[in-house]
């Protein structure tokens, strides 16, 4: 920190008790300055000889026959008039960052200038805040602090100006160039930040070692700060983005009662409201996802603007790939619409939706290796987005006010590519009939319809074949895809065992699974009747090979458990009633007492099995 003497006498100055301050000397005092609350007691000689405004004022008071002047507006108040009055004594006075800035403004109020007198205040100030303190980091941050108490004088002195263009300019200096100091006072450790003109050995100094200092500012001064770094176009977007969340950090309430309380709230909406206005131009860089979800939900919270909320939708839409769950949980604006805003959520989705979809339409004009790589990209994040989406929804789902028509709008805004595998959307799905069994018929199947069964996994599978709370058309099919599945691999193994040779293209071995769901229990009957018969064959032929499994374990035992096994019960059952006339099928028609699965395939008469390249399934 900068200091600067001026005088050389002793000091004289002295008080009597809290309001009365006097200068010992041999000569009486003959003029009484009143400067607030505090009196003065000085000689008019040392006084008028510098400054013009008290001049005039004592030139008044001596016409109304007094000798005393009143002072009510001074900038810095008694104790900046008392460091002018030392000075006009001759006497040893110290100029400081902390107390220059009021010392320039009184100085200019008593208008100390160098027409009254060569070398006077005014022009000793200026020369310590040209030659010192503007070249000083620390110091003009200190300065630009406290300008803010003598506005608007330190505005109308230019004083904030300079400081602001001075700490803007070393911001931008080369990070080899700056001085670095520990200290244990320090909250990142930083002491003292000094900028050398000439280029010494190398700096442990980073790139973003100013960022910590601007965070003492006052919101008004960081923005005006702010803006000059950014008007200079050499601050990269990345420590722009870095800078303001290190301010939201500093001066946001970690608490939610704080956030909200009646006595900070506009402060902290207009703080809010400066971080987002002072965001990088660039969209896409420069403030990571999860601090653009965070100020969101600050902006929610404190009732920021419409404008402020949009601004910041459009950039998180840019890079909603990069969010997380925990990121997405906004609440709600209003206690009546839920614990989360799922409604904002999915505006974010649309618009991320929209956006790609854009830029895929324009990515095949023309067909080089950037376009490609921009391609390859945009898939990657719509299948990070579709998960995300899964993933936000098995958390609300436990929401019990989140209506199924806001649940069902969320699932279907992202597109069927952004989803290769089904199963973080069958869990959501689970997890909202856990939470709301009441639901109709109608509604739990219009929810069950989101999922796919032909992109569950096996474990996915295996749990929605146990799930009691499905519908039982939904098992069915799952069931109906797992034979699909069993058969398949099968084939494969036979395959590999050099039984056939694989003359059709690999994809074609998963057709059964790309076929037609079927929508009747009785077609499900024929099916599994015909798929029966072709295990029967395969049995056959492994018995020529010396292989002694049985039908039940060539089908797999997990299609044979529990509820599954009940399932088909039911089929066969139905199956039987139909063939005598009996009743209508029905998803819950059937008899627990039919006969084992396992025994069905006796009865029929398996057919020769044709080559592998020209075998097709019927699942119509």
């Amino acid at each position: 920190m900068k200091f600067m003497k001026l005088g050389s006498k002793p000091d004289a100055f002295q008080s009597d008790g809290a309001d009365v301050r006097y200068v010992v000397s041999d000569l009486a005092t003959d003029v009484v300055v009143h400067v607030g609350e505090v009196k003065f007691h000085l000689h008019k000689f040392p006084l008028l000889s510098k400054s013009g405004k008290l001049q005039r004022l004592v030139l008044k008071a001596t016409e109304e026959g007094t000798d005393e002047v009143h002072i009510d507006d001074l900038p810095g108040g008694a104790k900046t008039f008392e460091i002018c009055a030392k000075f006009c004594y001759g006497m040893v006075v110290t100029l400081s960052p902390h107390n220059v800035v009021a010392t320039r403004c009184a100085a200019e109020y008593l208008e100390m200038t160098e027409d009254m007198e060569k070398g006077n205040l005014i022009f000793k100030i200026e020369v310590f805040i040209n030659s010192s303190i503007l070249r000083s980091w620390k110091d003009s941050i200190i300065v630009l602090h406290s300008t803010k108490a003598m506005l608007p004088w330190s505005e109308e002195l230019k004083v904030v100006g300079r400081c602001i263009d001075a700490i803007a300019s070393k911001t931008s200096v080369d990070p080899a160039n700056v001085t670095w100091s520990y200290s244990h006072n320090s909250k990142k450790g930083v002491a003292c930040v000094e900028i050398v003109e000439s280029m010494g050995k190398s700096s442990l100094a980073p790139k973003d070692w100013w960022v910590e200092d601007l965070c003492e500012l006052d919101v008004d001064l960081y923005k005006r700060v702010m803006v000059a770094i950014k008007s200079k176009g050499r601050m990269s977007p990345e420590l722009i983005g870095e800078a303001l969340k290190a301010y939201a950090v500093r001066w946001l309430p970690d608490s939610y009662d704080a956030l909200i309380a009646e006595d900070y709230m506009r402060r902290n909406q207009c703080l809010v409201e400066t971080i987002i206005w002072l965001l990088p131009s660039d969209k896409s860089s420069g403030c990571s996802c999860r601090f653009l979800l965070k100020l969101l939900k600050v902006a929610i919270l404190v009732g920021a603007g419409e404008h402020v909320k949009e601004e910041l939708m459009r950039r998180i839409s840019f890079q909603l790939h990069k969010a997380t769950v925990k990121d997405l949980l906004l609440p709600a604006a209003s206690p009546n619409d839920g614990t989360y805003d799922v409604q904002l959520v999915h505006n974010l989705v649309q618009r991320f939706v929209a956006r790609t979809a854009l830029s895929h339409n324009g990515g095949f004009v023309e067909k080089s290796d950037e376009k490609m790589i921009e391609l390859n990209f945009e898939q990657e994040s719509t299948l990070s987005v579709g998960e995300l989406v899964d993933g936000y929804l098995s958390e609300v789902a436990s929401d019990p006010d989140l209506p199924l028509s806001t649940f069902v709008e969320l699932a279907t805004a992202v597109p069927e590519v952004a989803r290769s595998v089904h199963d973080g959307l069958y869990y959501a799905v689970d997890a909202y009939l856990k939470e709301h069994p009441d639901i109709s018929k109608t509604d739990k199947k219009k929810i069950c319809s989101l999922v796919d069964v032909k992109k569950l996994s096996t474990d996915a599978s295996m749990h929605a074949t146990q799930n009691d709370r499905l519908p039982l058309r939904l098992v069915v099919q799952v069931l109906f895809f797992q034979q699909l599945r069993a058969g398949a691999s099968k084939e494969l193994a036979l395959t590999d065992d050099g039984a056939h040779a694989c003359i059709r293209p690999m994809p074609d071995q998963c057709d059964p699974c790309e076929r037609r769901i079927p929508k009747h229990p009785n077609s499900l009957n024929k099916q599994v009747t015909s798929l029966s018969a072709r295990e029967s064959e395969h049995h056959r032929i492994s018995e020529h090979r010396g292989s002694r499994n049985s039908f039940k374990d060539q089908l797999g035992g997990l299609l044979l458990q529990s509820r599954s096994r009940r399932i088909f019960d039911k089929l066969w059952s139905s199956k039987g009633q139909g063939e005598h006339g009996g009743g209508k099928g029905s998803e819950t028609s059937g008899s627990s007492q039919s006969p084992p699965l396992s025994a069905k395939p006796a009865e029929v008469k398996p057919s020769p099995l044709p080559p592998l390249r020209n075998r097709r399934y019927s699942v119509s």
